[in-house]
């Protein structure tokens, strides 16, 4: 069982006093932009071990009475094909799942905003499908210039050429996609609306990361920057901070950079009488209190090197795959070095390549392919796979997981070997391959056919869910059915990146 280092009813507690506070210093109305992932944060609950990925959930669930929400996704994310590599969705169907789930836990979206909007057609082609669900949703155009050319943007062209969004709650969360999804943008809009018709609002911004009370080089804090290494985010001392308050505190560079911009608009934008006008930092504008849901800060340091590490295997991968950058995977390994951990810190790393390599040395893997895996249990064991005629390396470690989970006999077999062979045949016969062993999602099929007639099975398929967050490291990049099974797993795999036909032993000795 992994120690907590979190508390999430404490810190759900008081995040929501936190946002109602800030909505009462502004009188009538309060835009509150939510950023990071809304639902299933995966991230806070590996580096902050005890959150659980639902809270931001649980947090609008005590506001909902004085709350609404917006929901934003951007026309050139659409358009591109923009993906979230938790769930491996594009940007346009994460918000309709992120949607469905708010109407599943009772917290219906007043909207949706498609912004920086200019004519992409398959941005046209989601609001058509918005509309034909009867979600509501508008389009922000792009303003020219934006943010710099503060006199169109804060004037009837800029902000004003905005659909108006109705609001009936003192609260309205702008939540998005991810990240450059406009939610600001669109806070700051409705402001300007809001005051064109006499009402006083208010913006926040509610992000967990960077925690702007936690030092500059706390394992979390560092995970963060390696989380969005592809973005070149920043860790920084907030100066405005520090000047008006002589008070350290954390931010990001980006929030750095554009303060003395949003200062000018909120001038422009609002009644000089409005606190939001008086904002004398980018942390004062925060509402985060994740800080005060730590409650064992060795644990949470650990786990923060821990996803460091995780980070720079996944954009190793992606650098393997062609969609990513070296400089990104240069980039996290610096911030390896500042947190003080190597690649064999992670315990799955090395008995994954020492499983690959024995298959090797051996010559037991599967027509000239070598691939290892290892898992993390729960109890801190760890048990390893590796691929061969029948199996991938993903399939026999999950296998060989469940079975120690469950007490289970290693010579003790889960699945009937002609059930196997069959599906095997199956995929031969389709693929015209001279030999298909079974990725993850079909070795589960043939598990769950399994249990109904063997009861060690049925004992072995209920135990799957206790891998969920387990940590698990494999050589070789998986293939698509692995990548679909782990996921549903819930494991917390990363992977060395090789291509199948890559020996693990030379891999070493490079």
């Amino acid at each position: 069982m992994k120690e907590r280092g979190f508390d999430t009813e404490t810190y759900v507690d008081i995040q929501s006093k936190t946002i109602l506070e800030r909505v009462s210093k502004f009188g009538e109305k309060l835009y509150l932009e939510f950023g990071g992932k809304l639902s299933n944060d995966f991230h806070a609950a590996r580096v902050l071990p005890g959150y659980q990925p639902n809270a931001k959930i649980q947090v609008l669930k005590r506001i909902q009475d004085m709350s609404e929400i917006y929901y934003c996704v951007s026309a050139k994310d659409i358009q591109r094909g923009r993906v979230r590599h938790d769930f491996g969705l594009s940007y346009d169907q994460q918000a309709l799942k992120d949607i469905a789930f708010l109407s599943e836990q009772g917290l219906n979206i007043s909207g949706v905003v498609i912004t920086r909007y200019e004519g992409e057609s398959l941005a046209e082609r989601f609001y058509n499908k918005l509309q034909h669900q009867n979600i509501p949703v508008f389009l922000h155009r792009e303003i020219p210039g934006y943010p710099l050319n503060i006199d169109l943007v804060v004037s009837e062209k800029g902000y004003g050429q905005q659909p108006y969004l109705p609001t009936k709650k003192p609260i309205v969360i702008v939540t998005g996609a991810g990240g450059g999804s406009g939610k600001m943008s669109v806070c700051l809009a409705q402001i300007y609306h809001e005051t064109q018709r006499g009402i006083s609002a208010g913006f926040a911004k509610f992000e967990t990361f960077p925690i702007w009370n936690l030092p500059i080089d706390h394992p979390v804090n560092i995970a963060y920057e390696a989380a969005t290494a592809d973005l070149g985010d920043l860790n920084m001392v907030d100066q405005f901070h520090l000047h008006a308050y002589n008070q350290i505190a954390i931010n990001y560079n980006r929030d750095l950079e554009n303060f003395a911009i949003l200062k000018q608009i909120f001038a422009k934008i609002a009644d000089p009488s409005n606190p939001v006008t008086r904002y004398a930092s980018p942390t004062d504008m925060g509402v985060n209190m994740a800080a005060a849901g730590i409650i064992n800060d060795a644990v949470v340091r650990e786990a923060g090197k821990q996803e460091i590490i995780r980070r720079y295997f996944q954009y190793r991968l992606e650098y393997a795959e062609g969609i990513g950058k070296l400089e990104t995977v240069e980039r996290v390994e610096r911030l390896m070095k500042k947190a003080g951990v190597g690649v064999s810190d992670r315990k799955t790393v090395l008995p994954a390549r020492e499983a690959a390599k024995s298959a090797q040395l051996t010559g037991k893997g599967n027509e000239g392919v070598y691939c290892g895996a290892a898992i993390e249990l729960p109890d801190g064991t760890v048990v390893t796979g590796k691929n061969s005629p029948i199996f991938h390396a993903e399939s026999a470690a999950v296998l060989n997981a469940i079975k120690t989970i469950s007490g289970i006999d290693d010579h003790i077999h889960l699945l009937p070997i002609n059930l196997i062979q069959n599906v095997i045949k199956l995929k031969e016969n389709i693929s015209g391959r001279a030999s298909a062993s079974l990725n993850l999602e079909e070795t589960l099929i043939v598990l769950a056919i399994s249990s109904t007639m063997n009861p060690v099975a049925e004992i072995c398929l209920r135990n799957l869910k206790q891998l969920a967050g387990c940590e698990m490291h494999i050589t070789h990049i998986p293939s698509h059915g692995d990548y679909g099974g782990l996921r549903k797993l819930q494991l917390n795999f990363t992977t060395d990146g090789l291509h199948p036909n890559h020996s693990i032993i030379e891999e070493e000795h490079k």
